[in-house]
């Protein structure tokens, strides 16, 4: 018999009490979900996810002092929490935030009004290490990237040791296409483009596919259709 896989371990950060109340109730109830903390602010999130290691933080962007950006950052970025995952919900569904966010190294980014149904899915898709991200989000970040006049903002040198298929690969994560999608395209097995996506992951110290797409974008390798 299989024994059952350990719960995803959840922080909640938000500085709205009710609302923290609210998404622990709902995480608590989920049976394969626990809720393992509350912030009220970037600084308290900081700390309890470096006291509690959670798999997946849900980390709100207006926050008094520390914000959720910089919160982000220093938990994507810390020795002290190489697992922990971030995702974005807040009720500001603006540019600056979303790419910001994702440059901090935010792992998906949905808006309040997500359905619970959603937002519990979010937490398990982000778990597993995959991106989330909002459609609307994600069209408006490849256009975003696609619409500069100089896309190339890293050095060329960023994708040394990246093959040529791996280059093809990366680019088709840029444009928006599912590993399915990027299978059929270049006529690969699922398993090649799963193995391909890791090799891409951790030869450009990306998270996952949204920190791929801005990697893409920044080094030129993606741009507008027929440049």
């Amino acid at each position: 018999m299989t024994a059952p896989a350990d719960p995803i371990r959840v922080l909640i950060a938000d500085d709205q009490t009710l609302l923290r109340a609210s998404f622990r109730l709902l995480i608590d109830l989920t049976p394969d979900l626990v809720a393992v903390g509350e912030a009220g602010d970037g600084a308290e999130a900081v700390a309890a996810a470096r006291r509690e290691r959670p798999d997946v933080i849900l980390m709100d962007i207006r926050m008094p002092g520390v914000d959720g950006i910089e919160a982000t950052r220093q938990i994507c970025r810390s020795p002290e929490t190489p697992d922990s995952r971030v995702l974005i919900l807040t009720t500001f569904d603006i540019d600056e935030y979303v790419f910001a966010a994702l440059r901090a190294g935010a792992s998906g980014f949905v808006l309040k009004d997500v359905l619970p149904d959603d937002l519990l899915a979010a937490i398990r898709i982000v778990a597993a290490g995959e991106a989330l991200l909002a459609p609307t989000v994600t069209r408006r970040l490849i256009t975003h990237f696609a619409g500069r006049p100089e896309p190339a903002t890293r050095p060329a040198g960023s994708l040394d040791g990246v093959t040529e298929r791996e280059c093809e690969v990366l680019a088709l994560v840029a444009g928006g296409l599912s590993n399915q999608e990027i299978a059929a395209h270049l006529r690969l097995s699922m398993a090649t483009v799963k193995t391909h996506i890791g090799r891409l992951l951790a030869k450009l110290h990306a998270r996952d596919r949204a920190q791929l797409v801005i990697v893409a974008y920044e080094t030129g390798l993606a741009g507008p259709p027929g440049r």
